[in-house]
């Protein structure tokens, strides 16, 4: 491609919106067309969607998930924590076991869910090998 036929940055960016793409990685589902599963066994990415065919193979979400996941749950759970202590004075077992299967559960929950979301956006920004293609 010359630089007389190069698309302008604001085409690329505008092409694959960035909240939509994130929202259906949320869901765990593929970015291009929000049909089709981007996760399979939990947290393992599929090579293809198979709805539309998108190669989601040179996804890398590495540990961004999983920072992710820590960041939340532990800015959702210490303040938590510092009210039920303050306000109620549980016994401390007790409230380590609460707040152990909130953590847990929470990360559970939020885990695949983001790491769908960081896929999407790779996707959205054309980050690693979704550069190429629609």
């Amino acid at each position: 491609m010359t630089e007389s036929q190069a698309v302008p940055a604001s085409e690329i960016e505008n092409d694959r919106p960035t909240l939509p793409a994130l929202l259906k990685g949320w869901r765990c589902k593929c970015p291009s067309c929000g049909k089709g599963a981007v996760l399979h066994s939990y947290l393992k990415v599929n090579d293809s969607c198979d709805n539309c065919g998108l190669d989601l193979s040179q996804a890398r979400a590495d540990d961004g998930p999983a920072y992710l996941t820590i960041l939340i749950v532990g800015h959702l759970m210490a303040p938590l924590l510092h009210f039920a202590f303050v306000t109620w004075r549980p016994e401390p077992l007790t409230l380590f076991s609460i707040f152990a299967i909130g953590c847990v559960s929470l990360s559970l929950f939020l885990l695949p869910r983001l790491k769908g979301s960081v896929v999407a956006y790779q996707w959205a920004r054309r980050m690693y090998g979704f550069g190429t293609g629609s």
